[in-house]
This record gives C-alpha cells, sequence and structure tokens, in this order.
C-alpha cells in the first residue's frame, strides 16, 4: 500500500520548470531514495510534500488523503515527519526539553516547557524513551548549543520521530557528517525503516545504496529513473546525468 503518492506534480519559476511532471510513492515498509544532481530540483519537491511551496498542478496523497493545499501543520497532524539539511532546534533548551516540545505539539497541549514537571510526567517518559538506546542517551540535559553536528542531526532526528510519522522526510541527513557519524545515522536509519517508511533525499551515494528499497533519480525537474539500488547503478541515463561521475555511483 502506498503511504505517499505524488500525481503530475508541476512547479514552474517563471520559464523555469523546477519540477516537471513528478510521479512517485513510498511503499509501506520502504525506504526510497530520491537522488539527482545539483540543481535537479530535489528540494522544490520535498519543499512542495511539505507544504512549504505550492504546486501549479498534480496531486500529494499521503494515506489516501489528499493533501496538496492542506498547510504545514495539518500535514503534520496528518503523520509527515521531515529533517532538513540545516537543523532547526532550539539552541538554548537541552535535549530532553527539545523532544518533549515535539510530543507537546504533537498532543496540542499548551503550556510552558520548563514549568513544574507535576502532571506532565507523560510528556518526560515519551522524551526519554525517544532518547533511551541511543547515541543521546547520556546527553539528555545537555543544551542543544553545547552538541556537534553530528549530535544535532540525531536529536533532530528524534524530533522528528517524536510526532509518531506515517512518513519522514528525510532531507540530506548525512550533510556535515564525518566517517564514523554517517555509519552511525545509516544504522539508526535502517532501524527507523523497520517501521516507519522514508522518502530520503540523500547525496551520499554510499548512505543511499546501504538504505534504500528504491531509488528515483530526478534531472532538470523529472524522474528519469526509478527502481532498485541494481537496476540504478546499470541505468546509462543516470550515469549520463551524472556526467560521468561514475565513482558516485559505484
Amino acid at each position: 500500500m502506498s503511504v505517499l503518492q505524488v500525481t503530475k506534480l508541476m512547479k514552474r519559476f517563471g520559464g523555469l520548470t523546477a519540477t516537471d511532471d513528478v510521479s512517485l510513492t513510498v511503499e509501506e515498509g520502504e525506504i526510497h531514495a530520491l537522488i539527482g544532481p545539483n540543481g535537479a530540483g530535489k528540494s522544490t519537491l520535498i519543499n512542495q510534500l511539505c507544504g512549504e511551496l505550492a504546486p501549479d498542478s498534480g496531486r500529494i496523497n499521503l494515506g489516501g488523503r489528499d493533501i496538496t493545499r492542506l498547510p504545514v501543520p495539518a500535514r503534520v497532524a496528518l503523520g509527515l515527519g521531515r529533517t532538513f539539511q540545516v537543523t532547526n532546534l532550539l539552541d538554548d533548551a537541552t535535549c530532553r526539553e527539545n523532544i518533549a516540545m515535539a510530543v507537546q505539539a504533537r498532543e496540542g497541549l499548551n503550556f510552558r516547557i520548563w514549568d513544574t514537571v507535576t502532571g506532565r510526567q507523560g510528556l518526560w517518559d515519551q522524551a526519554d524513551n525517544l532518547l533511551a538506546g541511543t547515541a543521546l542517551a547520556d546527553r539528555s540535559d545537555t543544551p542543544v548549543h553545547d552538541l556537534s553536528h553530528g549530535e544535532r542531526k540525531q536529536l533532530e532526528l528524534l524530533i522528528a520521530l517524536a510526532q509518531k510519522p506515517r512518513l519522514l522526510l528525510l532531507d540530506e541527513p548525512m550533510a556535515g557528517l564525518g566517517h564514523v557519524e554517517s555509519q552511525e545515522m545509516i544504522a539508526r536509519l535502517r532501524e527507523i525503516g523497520t517501521y516507519t517508511p522514508m522518502l530520503l533525499v540523500e547525496h551520499d551515494m554510499d548512505a543511499v545504496f546501504a538504505l534504500a528499497t528504491r531509488v528515483s533519480v530526478l534531472v532538470y525537474g523529472r524522474i528519469i529513473a526509478s527502481g532498485t539500488v541494481d537496476a540504478i547503478r546499470d541505468n546509462a541515463d543516470v550515469r549520463e546525468a551524472y556526467l560521468g561521475a561514475e565513482d558516485e555511483l559505484c
């Protein structure tokens, strides 16, 4: 069953067609990677899926519900979670507080997170459960401004999971990570992928090929190929789109 269905999505900026008749699906239990050269339209497509940019035409369905014209908060409430290329966190709050505020937002509560904990233990319990067993388990009371870049990426992922999404949109989760941090992120995403489907936008081909169930290739706003990792590796059109950079696809 498709958790996300995108049908003939179009977006133009003057004479530039940023997304050109894009159709794709993300199935339950799938990590679907979206790759493409710089300027291919990946960010424009993600922004349309999230509701930050309105398409000129086409349709976006989430879990069978048409969300094409819904605002961002409504899409989040229906189960759309997102991480960003650049982390978007409250620097002066701790890891635990950032996650608890995400739980608060999901549950529609209205109070200051730093109020007395009495009566709010459920929020903290959910935050602690998300932190348990992760690389941030021992950093729960650390302010975000003291975290490394990799730790901030891990925290942003936990915040997205706090929303209990039906689908995760991951926008370059490996960006700026070192080798060890990348391997930790790949392992974490592989685990999450066992219970939450993902649309993964990523330039790191090692990560894409390690994680993806299916890969779609976007070039000049159009999907030129979609298939398994092996099929994409062997696709001549894909290799040409990457200007002969065959090492990226090996």
